[in-house]
């Protein structure tokens, strides 16, 4: 419940939370019949202090609680346990949300979320004091248990690599899949990185995740692929030096036909499928071919790092914070025939109003050339930067892309897929081409009626060219 001062000038007030003389705010929670308080924590802010107290008093009180923010009561992270530790930890992890609080909402009870609750219920019929009490506490542990999610498996291939060792830390910390899921991670690699793919799993145990429930660590495919939920593929066969392009990609069908395979067998139905390892976009036909009971609709290949790139350059070329543009597109292949293209982009500056990008740049010439060649070229320039492939913004792009897919895009927003093509946009079908996409629900959906110019057209076509390309030499490497 938050209060404002005399003056209105002074800090707000929460329930639960008080300053100390020192200028920290002090979160605490007092326990049902007991006059003792559980003393929380510490906070630099009076809202950091409220949202650990909310998450207390939910899993003490549960549906009775009353709290600072109860627009937040789904989102808010759960203890393991009531153990007094397992719900500081949970307090900590709300403290640290960075999800902005509307300080102006009212406090209101949370409301039971079934009919005829057991606390109404109990009320109702004037029960004994102790039956009362005990009846409470079931009425909570159902309201805890409620709320409480089953942990995705969650599989990273080639997880000993460079963008696996930057990915896992990411999903265990609930970049991937949010703040409050908790995750199973299975890790393959193959034998002569059995290391350090233990090494990576000490490390996991040493950073003490809170949302990380276990790890399985294997060399052996059938064993990495069962069960799970969702399969970022970023495992593959790169490209050395004095290799033919048809020598990579009968490597990479190989590879790709096994673990197809064991998907097909080993995974949950559902399992929503990644592809990151280059040929992105072929790999994941491959896929696709050989896991037929998976739905084509789950399986999908990473151009978000391309289209995170092009956000990137606009932003930096606007001089504007990358989050006031959206609407790129990433057209086709992963490699350097595809096209980026900003004519649907748009620009929103801070409490400014929705222009198009090209207006604001005002500089087609830049857009169509430089801008374009840039992104297309980012990873080849980051290699002589760094001597080293991209691995930070590649699993960070895999993480968005997982996380868009599960949770949903924003309203008026897309996103660049790799997907199965079904003929958008005059694209041949039955190749994995990046298109423009919403989600919701888990599921993708190409956004469809754009207007396409002849420069576009051009572009896109092109790209499409190289893949069935690819498509065709792949096929030849089955046989």
């Amino acid at each position: 419940m938050q209060k404002t001062s005399e003056d209105d000038t002074k800090h707000p007030t929460f329930r639960g939370v008080r300053m100390r003389s020192w200028g920290k705010w002090v979160s605490e929670i007092r326990e049902p019949r007991k006059k003792s308080r559980i003393w929380l924590e510490t906070y630099p802010t009076a809202e950091m202090a409220a949202r650990a107290h909310d998450v207390g008093a939910l899993a003490i009180k549960g549906c009775s609680a009353y709290l600072n923010f109860p627009e937040l009561a789904k989102e808010l992270p759960l203890p393991a346990s009531m153990s007094p530790k397992e719900i500081q930890a949970a307090t900590s992890r709300a403290a640290a949300s960075t999800r902005i609080i509307n300080s102006s909402f009212n406090t209101e009870m949370l409301s039971c979320q079934w009919t005829g609750g057991i606390e109404a219920i109990v009320a109702r019929l004037e029960l004994p004091s102790r039956l009362s009490w005990f009846l409470g506490r079931v009425s909570r542990f159902l309201a805890l248990y409620s709320m409480a999610k089953d942990p995705v498996r969650v599989l990273v291939t080639g997880a000993a690599g460079q963008i696996g060792y930057a990915l896992v830390p990411m999903i265990a910390r609930g970049v991937m899949l949010g703040p409050d899921q908790p995750v199973i991670l299975h890790m393959l690699d193959i034998e002569p990185a059995a290391e350090a793919l233990t090494g990576v799993r000490m490390e996991l145990v040493d950073a003490a995740f809170p949302l990380l429930r276990d790890v399985v660590v294997t060399t052996d495919v059938t064993v990495a692929c069962k069960g799970v939920n969702i399969a970022v593929m970023v495992g593959g066969f790169p490209r050395k030096e004095g290799m033919e392009r048809k020598d990579v990609m009968s490597k990479n069908v190989s590879i790709y036909k096994a673990q197809a395979s064991a998907l097909e067998k080993q995974a949950a139905p559902d399992c929503k499928v990644l592809v990151v390892a280059n040929p992105a976009n072929t790999n994941a036909l491959i896929l696709k071919e050989f896991a037929p009971s998976i739905p084509e609709k789950n399986i999908t290949c990473l151009t978000r790092l391309d289209h995170n790139r092009a956000l990137g350059q606009l932003s930096e070329r606007l001089k504007i914070h990358v989050s006031e543009v959206k609407n790129v597109i990433i057209w086709g292949n992963h490699s350097s025939t595809q096209y980026p293209d900003v004519n649907h982009a748009t620009v929103t500056p801070a409490n400014g109003e929705e222009k198009p990008v090209r207006s604001v740049v005002a500089d087609d010439n830049w857009l169509n050339t430089e801008f374009i060649t840039m992104v297309q070229q980012r990873g080849a320039a980051i290699i002589k930067a760094r001597k080293l492939s991209s691995a930070l913004s590649a699993a960070s792009a895999a993480c968005d892309h997982i996380r868009d897919w599960v949770v949903g895009t924003p309203k008026g927003t897309w996103v660049s897929m790799g997907v199965y093509s079904d003929g958008s946009y005059g694209i041949q079908p039955g190749v994995i081409y990046s298109y423009p996409v919403t989600c919701d629900k888990g599921q993708w959906s190409i956004v469809q009626g754009l207007k396409i110019d002849d420069f576009s057209r051009q572009k896109m076509d092109a790209t499409a060219k190289e893949l069935v390309e690819e498509k065709t030499l792949a096929y030849s490497c089955l046989n």
